[in-house]
């Protein structure tokens, strides 16, 4: 509510939905409203490009946003955001963000965001869902940024509930959460917590052959300024990053695609 002398308005609330449905064959059905748009490219050496956009600059107070994308058997896609995603201080309830990604026999998905930078105050739950069916496989990517360290951001107060979550015919593959709040932000610095990190990233393969992936990651895993390690339980291929700021975070995680998938970067992260 905006409180203009003894006026009370309501804020504008941004709700934004887009969904693309494709086959081998192409596009079968796209579906936006509101600030949600989904943008198709030219073929990037036979893979179709996704490119997700928020109009509304970002994730306020009460905002609602929804991103879908459904591959039909036997097509492949790579599907990301035009750009990194802020979320702004919130006074008044979460912003909620949903992405619901399905993957039909023997397809693949790599979903690509660029980065989610939080601002003092941000308040956002976001849930990424996957639904695999039998022979299809995933790539899922999440960067979070804690204010901008060239600005000089420091964050103390925030609310973050983000999950990842991978199921193939209804059986859980993948569930994956970050929580962070106040408390969290004040213990940052502790080696249980993000041990003064910044910037933060989770990429996840779930397939069958993911775990061969793991001597190759491990390989590059050498990027200066960034924390990392993997591990290949079956069926899967998890990392985890940390970093001091944004830009090495992104270089390592540029190096990791360069040898985990057999394709370009997508077009938006091209700088």
């Amino acid at each position: 509510m905006f409180d203009a002398g003894h006026q009370v308005f309501p804020m504008q609330r941004s709700r934004g939905r887009a969904r693309v449905a494709m086959a081998a064959t192409g596009l079968l059905d796209l579906a936006q409203s509101g600030s949600a748009r989904a943008i198709l490219p030219l073929v990037t050496a036979g893979l179709p490009e996704i490119v997700f956009l928020n109009t509304s600059g970002g994730l306020a107070s009460g905002d609602d946003l929804s991103f879908a994308v459904d591959l039909r058997p036997g097509s492949r896609a790579l599907a990301t955001t035009q750009t990194a995603e802020r979320a702004y201080r919130a006074e008044g309830p979460p912003a909620e963000a949903r992405v619901a990604l399905s993957v039909g026999e023997g397809g693949w998905l790599d979903w690509l965001p660029q980065e989610t930078i939080l601002f003092d105050g941000a308040r956002l739950n976001r849930v990424t869902q996957v639904d695999l069916a039998p022979g299809a496989g995933c790539m899922l990517l999440e960067t979070v940024i804690l204010g901008r360290l060239a600005m000089g951001e420091t964050l103390r107060r925030l609310h973050l509930r983000d999950r990842r979550i991978v199921r193939r015919q209804g059986r859980l593959l993948h569930h994956d959460t970050l929580a962070l709040d106040d408390a969290a932000l004040t213990r940052r610095d502790h080696a249980a917590m993000l041990d003064g990190a910044r910037a933060m990233a989770s990429l996840a393969i779930v397939a069958d052959h993911a775990p061969d992936l793991l001597h190759s990651a491990r390989a590059v895993l050498d990027e200066p300024g960034v924390t990392a390690a993997a591990s290949a339980p079956p069926g899967r291929l998890v990392l985890r990053l940390l970093a001091a700021d944004g830009w090495p975070l992104r270089r390592q995680i540029i190096r990791l695609l360069a040898v985990l998938r057999p394709a370009p970067l997508p077009r938006t992260w091209q700088i």
